[in-house]
């Protein structure tokens, strides 16, 4: 036993969680246990199946005519009394692999839940004969990871004869999305929410990632992916040094002034070919960066940050279905419009605006996510942390910063209990060469159990560590080895 204890708390620092007490010295049976269903729903069965590292305990509920998953994977060893919600992607409510795993192996409960939905690309689910399903909408975007912490809590409590100490969500993309969906409707399913790259504010996101190829289709210019690419190049050449070092990274695309027309009539291969970038290249970039605008050319909704990719929203990539990107436009299809094989890249200009009302007018409130009212989760004594990528090319990130923006409006300093930090030069969840954080869980626990609130997420490259700052500051290089966190200040 006290080896065991060793090797957990061994394996803990690690990870960078701090131990609490092993549930109890004995390994429970992988039985089902007896689960109460919550408000509105009826449990049609409980099965539980014994897997190599832990009990995998599923719940079946229902509501009408659907059918709900809620999965509670349970430590064989090593509890350390916590749970851990695992959230989804696109259009996957949630994510039985590799998070689910390491989370168990961490010594967590896990929980996830596929709402009733199916895939994260596909949304056959959303239309039933004829009309949207308005019972898989809601479970998809706040009714069922609520259930599934209310479940898991139960299946914990019989399966150890021990109630849960504490309870965290972790999620990115849609999983960001249903954290603050957490914090926003249920405040008290979770003690500390790590929510990163959120997909908030999905009635404007989710038509505003469409714009690049309404321009291009409008303007009756498409731009290739190699010219696309050398826009993105000469933005980060331009605008690298803002931070005190030349590095590949722009750390706030906001302020980058580069403007794409200097790069008319430079020579770009192209697969071979040499290609001349236009004026109609350069007014089309132009747009997608300035992002959605209305009838007298206002801002709809952030454009895609100088730095990021845009290939991934404006040109074409392999093995995605149609043009542009499927989560925006399969939104746009199957909620909207109604018709699940529409050609977005049609839309008028005038149409697309008005798709973009009607995006905000009809489903804001039910999957906007967008409530700037956080009051009861701080009262719950709940902790949020968020990061987000500067070069985030499927979500970008400035609708996360307009809804900080909007929380502190409504709450004034938020700092004690929600804190953002941007993450220049990382793409959507990971990826790019910037800093991504190391250990982003570990610091929400510290600050969850210890009341250590992270004064900067801990960062790294394959060869160069950064903290992240607290948004609004950002890093800047002081002095010494650019490669070095010591280097840096918030400012």
């Amino acid at each position: 036993m006290r080896r065991l204890t060793k090797l957990l708390a061994t394996t803990l620092l690690l990870t960078g969680l701090a131990p609490l007490a092993p549930a109890s010295a004995s390994t429970p049976n992988c039985t089902t246990v007896a689960v109460t269903a919550p408000a509105g729903a009826k449990i049609e069965s409980v099965d539980a199946v014994s897997r190599p590292e832990h009990c995998e305990i599923t719940v079946t509920l229902t509501h009408a005519d659907d059918h709900v998953k809620v999965v509670v994977g349970l430590p064989l060893t090593g509890w350390t009394g916590r749970l851990q919600g695992v959230g989804g992607s696109a259009y996957a409510a949630g994510d039985t692999g590799a998070p689910f795993a390491q989370a168990v192996k961490d010594g967590y409960a896990a929980v996830t839940t596929d709402a009733g939905v199916l895939d994260g690309l596909n949304t056959s689910w959303a239309l039933k004969n004829g009309e949207i399903d308005r019972t898989l909408l809601t479970n998809f975007a706040t009714r069922s990871v609520h259930e599934a912490a209310v479940i898991a809590k139960q299946v914990v409590r019989k399966h150890y004869q021990r109630s849960v100490s504490y309870s965290y969500w972790n999620g990115c993309s849609t999983g960001g999305r249903q954290g603050y969906a957490e914090a926003q409707r249920f405040p008290d399913d979770y003690d500390g929410v790590l929510a990163n790259a959120p997909a908030v504010n999905w009635s404007q996101f989710a038509v505003a990632t469409l714009w690049p190829q309404v321009v291009q289709g409008n303007d009756e210019h498409v731009v290739g992916n190699c010219v696309l690419e050398a826009f993105r190049k000469a933005a980060v050449e331009a605008c690298d040094a803002q931070d005190g070092v030349t590095n590949g990274i722009v750390d706030r695309p906001d302020r980058c002034g580069y403007d794409p027309r200097q790069l008319v009539g430079a020579k770009i291969l192209c697969e071979g070919n040499e290609v001349t970038v236009s004026k109609a290249d350069a007014d089309v970039m132009r747009k997608i960066w300035d992002g959605p605008t209305d009838e007298r050319g206002r801002s709809l909704w952030p454009g895609l940050p100088k730095g990021a990719d845009p290939v991934w929203l404006a040109g074409t990539i392999p093995g995605f279905p149609g043009p542009g990107f499927p989560v925006a436009a399969q939104w746009v299809q199957s909620f909207l419009l109604e018709q699940p094989g529409f050609d977005t890249s049609k839309l008028s200009y005038a149409q697309y605006r008005d798709l973009f009302r009607q995006s905000v007018r009809e489903f804001d409130g039910v999957i906007g996510t967008s409530d700037p009212d956080l009051s009861a989760f701080r009262r719950s004594g709940g902790k949020l942390i968020t990061f987000v990528g500067t070069n985030d090319q499927l979500i970008p990130p400035g609708g996360t910063l307009k809804y900080r923006d909007a929380v502190e409006r409504r709450m004034g300093y938020v700092n004690d209990f929600y804190r953002l930090f941007t993450a220049p030069g990382v793409d959507h969840c990971f990826g790019g060469n910037g800093p991504q954080p190391t250990n982003a869980l570990g610091q929400l626990v510290d600050w969850v159990e210890r009341g250590k609130a992270p004064a900067t997420l801990t960062a790294a490259t394959a060869d160069s560590t950064r903290n992240l700052c607290p948004y609004p500051r950002t890093s800047r290089y002081v002095h010494g080895d650019p490669k070095a966190a010591s280097s840096y200040l918030c400012v």
